[in-house]
């Protein structure tokens, strides 16, 4: 009797989560964007929630909470309702980089948040100033090697993807070269087209205006692959640096706990979105594509990239502030 009870009841909850899954949503979605609007993580949510509100119906409020490198975006959802209503767009950083580089990080990936999707991925670029003699991965490591610590790159401030992405390249290299961290990517970028410091690693979108006006000269890309919508940029790893594979992708979680047929309803509206060629188009100006994957597969890419950067980090003996 105990078991044919357990039995009916597992099988209410099944019903009515699906019921749940078929109903969502009912009311507006709140979507946490922990940086500041005009950003890449901040693009990317316009992008998505735009389509998807035209495709479906579905109302979204972006909230923009910034600060902390993502930190205190990332407290407020944690906080949320595990009910679909209350969702993180998140990038690299958050979950990726930010425990082996912050201490008393107010949240934990694993404990509060289960993943959804991923939405797009992209290189970021090695820029250095137009008139620089550097012109190659090569010649960016003969320089270093020839005033070892005295090159400078600049990045959008300590901990940031762009920061760990140069130690990745500079400790692969076998240089040293000197952090000059800003208060944000666009200033960094802004160093090297006035001649500030000599190199930075940053997406395309905070790039490309220095880069049309010809301030800036891109030596090439992060990735392991080239991208497909820059195909004439090499890999570091075509430069001779060995085993660089950094980028920055930004992906959708909910507060843990969340419903796991909600869960998967989003999940399936949002690679539905993401398959819709003007989307793609719309990524591909920003310097990423879009990626489906599924919470599952998503959960494995943070772990790996999480393993990759705590490498990092040990490398080049960053210690967590």
């Amino acid at each position: 009797m105990r078991a044919l009870t357990k039995l009916l009841l597992a099988a209410a909850l099944l019903f009515s989560g699906a019921a749940q899954a078929q109903d969502f949503p009912t009311r507006p979605i709140r979507l946490i964007v922990a940086f500041a609007p005009g950003g890449v993580v901040d693009t990317a949510a316009r992008v998505l929630t735009s389509k998807m509100s035209e495709r479906l119906g579905w109302h979204f409020v972006v909230d923009n909470r910034t600060g902390g490198n993502g930190l205190i975006g990332g407290q407020i959802a944690a906080r949320g309702q595990p009910d679909g209503y209350t969702l993180l767009l998140a990038h690299t950083g958050e979950f990726a980089i930010n425990q082996w580089v912050f201490k008393n990080i107010p949240f934990e990936y694993d404990r509060d948040f289960t993943p959804i999707a991923m939405i797009n991925d992209g290189p970021m670029l090695v820029v250095v100033n137009a008139q620089s003699p550097i012109s190659s991965f090569k010649d960016l490591v003969a320089a270093a090697k020839a005033k070892p610590g005295q090159v400078t790159f600049g990045s959008p401030g300590s901990g940031s993807v762009n920061h760990l992405a140069s130690e990745w390249l500079a400790d692969a290299a076998g240089v040293k070269l000197l952090h000059v961290p800003y208060k944000g990517g666009a200033p960094a970028v802004s160093a090297v087209a006035t001649n500030e410091v000599a190199v930075t690693i940053a997406g395309l979108p905070g790039i490309l205006p220095h880069l049309q006006a010809k301030r800036v000269k891109v030596l090439g890309v992060t990735t392991a692959k080239r991208f497909a919508q820059l195909p004439e940029y090499p890999t570091a790893q075509e430069g001779g640096i060995p085993g660089v594979d950094a980028s920055i992708w930004t992906g959708l979680f909910a507060p843990k706990g969340a419903p796991k047929q909600v869960v998967n309803r989003i999940y399936a509206e949002v690679a539905a979105t993401l398959k819709q060629p003007d989307v793609r188009e719309r990524f591909g100006t920003l310097g990423s594509e879009p990626v489906i994957m599924s919470p599952a597969e998503f959960a494995a890419r943070i772990k790996k990239d999480a393993e990759r950067y705590r490498k990092v980090v040990k490398a080049v003996g960053i210690e967590p502030q």
